[in-house]
């Protein structure tokens, strides 16, 4: 009789990890390593729920700049939520090879201080599962600096090239709804 007192809660715990892992959005499974670090970013457990901006980014890129302006959008909306997720990516040319540089690019010159992963692919077959969702839900980055605006449900409110900057009016305005969407 006591084995029973005993297995029920250990059932139960178990199960409520598969409901949770079943409740993660497809767009949120998998984990990327974080820049500079040892550590790993296990999407599901640091975004599921929340409002999101991810954008595929490049240290040598012309667009660069855009940085200051997602930190700025970072700090601004942080306090309600918003996490910023930047990827940079190799896929056209203006990443790189070096993690140090494109780390030094990011945290010393523009002081970011959102999560950025470690350079990935964001198109074509071999995307990584993130960016092909954002791909599916809207479409695949054109360019550098893609930005995709993510509800609390893990689906795509808006994606915007890389021109808009990420003071945009449009943008801040998706960000807002995004903000807004329920869990």
């Amino acid at each position: 009789m006591n084995l029973r007192w005993i297995a029920l809660p250990v059932l139960l715990l178990g199960l409520s990890g598969l409901v949770a892992a079943a409740e993660c959005p497809p767009l949120l499974k998998g984990e990327l390593p974080k820049l500079r670090a040892k550590q790993t970013i296990d999407l599901c457990k640091q975004y599921a729920g929340k409002p999101m901006v991810v954008v595929n980014t490049a240290s040598f890129c012309g667009f660069a700049p855009q940085f200051k302006g997602l930190e700025a959008l970072n700090q601004r909306f942080k306090g309600q939520g918003l996490e910023v997720l930047g990827v940079p990516s190799d896929d056209f040319k203006q990443e790189s090879n070096d993690a140090a540089e494109t780390a030094k690019v990011c945290y010393v010159n523009y002081g970011v201080t959102f999560t950025m992963t470690e350079p990935q692919p964001v198109r074509g077959s071999d995307a990584i599962n993130l960016f092909k969702v954002l791909a599916e839900q809207s479409n695949a980055p054109r360019w550098n600096f893609y930005k995709y605006v993510v509800d609390r449900q893990g689906n795509v409110v808006a994606s915007f090239s890389s021109m808009t900057t990420p003071d945009d009016p449009e943008l801040i305005s998706a960000v807002e709804k995004a903000i807004a969407s329920k869990p």
